[in-house]
């Protein structure tokens, strides 16, 4: 029986190969960072896991970053992996940093895309509101969904990225995510990651455009990570994965490549 307390995930490439576990951020699922992994899948055991509360993993009322660590601990450990690289986008990037911050002796390499380990103000506070305001009883297809979201939120791009949460139920349409769970959980989500010494190699790479990491967040980086180095890829924002993805790969295969 399968144990329904381990993050529902797809793995990609040869198990006998080195592992590296890649996180999806807020919103998103283990569909999110698959360019990356089918470029690493050739010379890397990919594992993507759909964080609690995302894409077809278990519910919680508990988000803090060491239980979600501890997720992706718990993962590794039923897939037999000792040693691993981490590579996770924004609030997968801090689950990813808690994890090195947990197990720093499992840790091979990790990189952080557009994210610090310091805390965040709300500033997922209008997609919350706007998604918890969808009235799901007048949705009879996405696009009746995207022109309810239209109305709050601006970018088509980023209503699709969403959307891609509903899932088409006998009943109507339906959230995959733990829309509530979320909304409970989010000073959590918000909150910087654990103080603590990962000593290996990390890598930070930024949007060039996104203020997630920025100069005031460098004293909470060099607190936790004492051999860091950051490309920045311009004319990218936040999801700087989807938005130069040839960039963004590259920099990912030189950095595991060294």
């Amino acid at each position: 029986m399968a144990d329904s307390s381990l993050l529902n995930h797809e793995t990609l490439g040869t198990e006998s190969n080195p592992a590296i576990i890649i996180i999806h951020g807020l919103f998103g699922d283990k569909d999110n960072l698959k360019s990356i992994a089918r470029e690493l899948s050739e010379d890397y055991f990919c594992i993507l896991p759909d964080a609690r509360n995302h894409g077809d993993s278990f519910h919680s009322d508990t988000m803090t970053y060491q239980v979600m660590a501890n997720d992706i601990v718990k993962l590794a450990d039923a897939l037999d992996i000792d040693q691993f690289a981490v590579l996770g986008h924004s609030m997968g990037g801090k689950i990813a940093m808690e994890v090195c911050m947990e197990v720093p002796e499992r840790i091979n390499a990790a990189v952080f895309a557009d994210i610090s380990p310091a805390a965040y103000d709300g500033t997922h506070d209008s997609i919350m509101d706007a998604l918890s305001g969808l009235d799901l009883s007048q949705v009879k297809s996405r696009s009746d969904a995207d022109k309810q979201l239209a109305d709050k939120i601006s970018e088509k791009g980023v209503r699709q990225f969403l959307l891609k949460n509903l899932k088409k139920t006998d009943d109507g349409y339906q959230w995959r995510l733990n829309l509530e769970g979320l909304k409970q959980n989010y000073e959590q989500i918000s909150a910087a990651v654990s103080k603590g010494q990962y000593e290996g190699p990390v890598l930070f790479i930024k949007g060039g455009n996104s203020n997630y990491l920025t100069e005031k967040h460098q004293q909470e980086v060099n607190s936790r990570f004492s051999n860091a180095s950051v490309k920045i890829i311009e004319g990218a924002g936040h999801w700087l994965h989807a938005e130069k993805p040839r960039i963004f790969n590259r920099l990912v295969l030189e950095f595991l490549a060294q």
